[in-house]
């Protein structure tokens, strides 16, 4: 699956929520300061910039699916921090990095078997994961009312047969995973994150609702989202679900 392409001036406009869980995910991670890590989909950067401060000696390096996300982060980031596009399905790093972060970014990717033994191989032995993404039950009522609105017209023919792209995976099946893979010390959790929103609109297509702006025409962008504001009502709680996973290679 091609990694979606994101609206990243717009997810740098509204992102303060997710950057928010992010900064709260990579206290998790203790740094020496000279270590070399990861950010597993960096996005525009937010979190990223966090990382690189605790690292005076050490070294980022910062990808991302989205083209326009890693231009974004490029804009954002100190030149200090290697920021490069790749699909993490495919990622190759050499030498092996000391520790991997992940935000929000692992539920855009089905194939976890795939991403698991990637993320394992980029590490040294003993190397830290240090994840949270969407779990099972994630934005469920922003994801129902996308999928009521995709089976009626007009945006039906563009999306009655599409399935969405999201994998939000359970503890259970995440931790046996990656026990199966060869990972180490595995501990995942669920954390309920309540975001409320006052202007849904801009939040809903630039985030939740993205995946099904992509495959409609450019002039059903605005009618679909106002539809989904309609049948969601405002102000708007957004209820995450996030897997927060813990391991070492």
């Amino acid at each position: 699956m091609t990694p979606r392409e994101w609206d990243a001036k717009t997810y740098e406009r509204v992102s303060a929520p997710l950057e928010a869980m992010g900064r709260e995910v990579l206290q998790r991670l203790e740094l020496a300061g000279g270590e070399t890590v990861l950010d597993a989909g960096c996005g525009t950067g937010r979190v990223t910039a966090v990382l690189a401060e605790r690292l005076p000696r050490g070294r980022v390096i910062a990808v991302d699916g989205s083209q326009a996300m890693v231009e974004e982060a490029r804009r954002r980031l100190p030149d200090a921090v290697d920021v490069r596009p790749a699909d993490l399905l495919e990622l190759e790093l050499e030498p092996p990095v000391d520790a991997i972060v992940s935000t929000a970014t692992f539920h855009w990717i089905a194939d976890h078997d795939r991403l698991f033994t990637r993320l394992r191989a980029a590490l040294v032995p003993g190397g830290r994961l240090v994840a949270q993404c969407g779990g099972a039950g994630n934005v469920e009522r922003v994801k129902a009312a996308g999928f009521e609105l995709a089976g009626e017209a007009p945006f039906a023919e563009h999306l009655d047969d599409w399935p969405g792209d999201w994998h939000f995976a359970s503890v259970a099946d995440t931790e046996a995973r990656l026990r199966r893979l060869g990972w180490q010390d595995v501990w995942c959790w669920n954390t309920r994150v309540d975001v409320d929103l006052d202007d849904p609109a801009p939040y809903l297509a630039a985030i939740c609702l993205g995946s099904f702006l992509a495959r409609l025409p450019d002039d059903l962008h605005d009618e679909f989202v106002a539809a989904a504001v309609e049948r969601l009502g405002a102000p708007l709680t957004i209820e995450y679900v996030r897997l927060n996973i813990l391991a070492r290679a």
